[in-house]
């Protein structure tokens, strides 16, 4: 897990729901909680960044002018 981790980071006291870090601990195979709140944290970045998502648009997926109800009528 630590090799995971950047070499800068900001130091914090929070309180969290104990069951919660438990559940991640659990699910990330994690010990620490420090590992369980980065974990979760960067999943939740992850989960919400479609800049790459994004930048399929224009790259062929779907051609200019297209139009589905043309391809099948019956729905």
């Amino acid at each position: 897990m630590k090799s995971m981790r950047k070499s800068s980071a900001d130091r914090t006291n929070i309180v969290v729901d104990s069951k919660l870090v438990d559940r991640v601990k659990r699910l990330a195979k994690v010990n620490t909680t420090r590992d369980a709140v980065h974990v979760a944290l960067e999943h939740y970045v992850r989960s919400r960044d479609y800049s790459r998502v994004l930048a399929l648009r224009g790259t062929g997926g779907v051609t200019t002018g297209y139009d589905p109800k043309a391809v099948n009528p019956a729905r």
